[in-house]
Formats: structure tokens, sequence, C-alpha cells
């Protein structure tokens, strides 16, 4: 802060947000707050990110409960506890039991959805896990299918499919002219790409397209 302040007889707008943001990080941090806790602009996330804090981190916490108390989450009052703490600096919380994912990994196909189906659960804790993990790093997946092999890939939200290509081979994303889209609920309901593309739902979409989380992609390119 007291370098910044030397900036601001000069008027810069920049070096004035930039003392203002820190010191509603001090204020958060001399009342032992993490930094996470502070609400932030677009912009103020682009100066606080050159500060380069460890609080400032996004953080997802993982509660641990006995098998019996998987299905009833609400009466175990640590649970609650860490749900109010997480509250306050605006993070979530996954519930699992140990036990119960240690006996899942055991399982395959039909036997894990039928041990699910006993206990009252829709998914296991770490797909539930994975799935906050991505929701709280702003990631996407999408697909790519052959003969050979179905593969997924992951993203950042936002990425244009020029730029999801280049996760695959640098070559696809300099070369590209479009990619063959559909998604994937589609695509298992329809059975085939052949079949989305008789309803009409396999679309040709260009360098400006944003991929959608679960879409299924083939991609033309020349180089």
């Amino acid at each position: 802060m007291d370098r910044v302040k030397k900036t601001l007889k000069s008027g810069e707008k920049k070096a004035q947000q930039e003392y203002d943001l820190l010191g509603r990080l001090k204020e958060a941090f001399e009342n032992e707050q993490p930094a996470r806790a502070v609400e932030l602009t677009d912009d103020e996330r682009l100066i606080v990110r050159d500060f380069h804090l460890l609080t400032i981190k996004p953080v997802l916490y993982v509660a641990n409960v006995s098998e019996d108390e998987i299905q009833d989450q609400a009466g175990n009052e640590y649970v609650q506890k860490v749900r109010e703490f997480a509250a306050k600096e605006g993070s979530e919380v996954v519930v699992i039991s140990a036990k119960v994912e240690s006996e899942i990994a055991e399982l395959d196909g039909e036997d894990k959805a039928m041990f699910l189906e006993e206990l009252g659960i829709e998914e296991s804790g770490l797909d539930q896990l994975i799935k906050a993990a991505y929701k709280l790093l702003g990631l996407y997946t999408y697909f790519t299918a052959g003969v050979q092999e179905v593969r997924a890939w992951t993203i950042k939200k936002g990425t244009k499919a020029p730029q999801a290509a280049g996760v695959i081979h640098t070559d696809f994303e300099r070369g590209f002219i479009r990619a063959e889209v559909v998604h994937y609920d589609d695509l298992v309901a329809l059975g085939s790409m052949n079949a989305a593309k008789e309803k009409g739902l396999l679309r040709l979409e260009g360098k400006e397209y944003v991929v959608r989380d679960g879409d299924v992609m083939h991609f033309r390119f020349n180089v």
C-alpha cells in the first residue's frame, strides 16, 4: 500500500483503484477473513491476480461422514458447521463417506448402480467431488469419438472451437476449418452421429463457436 500510495499523486485511475482494493483486502485480513471472502469486480480480479495471494485461491470443503449418515446429512452437526463456515467465504461443501466410496470403487456397472440405489444416492461422492471441482475451476469437458477410442478433453469455460481443437494438437487449431458438433445427450438418445444428422441435431460450427460442456466434436482442419 505504501508503494502504491506514492503513485496516487500522479492521478492515475488504476493506482487509485489498486489502493482502494488493497485497503479492502487489508480490512479483511485484519478481521481474519481470506481474500476470497472479498467481493471483486472483473477488473479487480485482474489486479488482485498480480498480488499472488494464497487465500484468493478457491477452496472446496469435503466433509467425511459415516456410512449411516450419508443419507441424513442434515442430522450431522459438524457438517452444518462446515457449511456455515464455507458460506461465509462463498465456498461449496461436498459430503461423502470414505467407507462407502471404498466399497463403490470395487464395483462395476449394474452392481455399482444397485449399491447406490440401496443407499438412496444418485451418484457417488467421487463424481460429486469431480463436478464441484470442475465448476469451481470453470472447466468444461468435450468429447471426440472414433472407431478406436472415445476421449474426453478438458477446457476452460468460454473456450472457442479452434482453441478447444488445439488442446488435442496445435495443428488442429492452426488449420481449423470447422467443427461438426452434437451434444452428448442427443447422441446417446439417438444412438449414432448419422441419426443425429438426420434429425438435424448435428451442427456445423465455425471459429467463433464457444464450446459447451458435453459437446461431441469432429474437427475439420487443413495444414
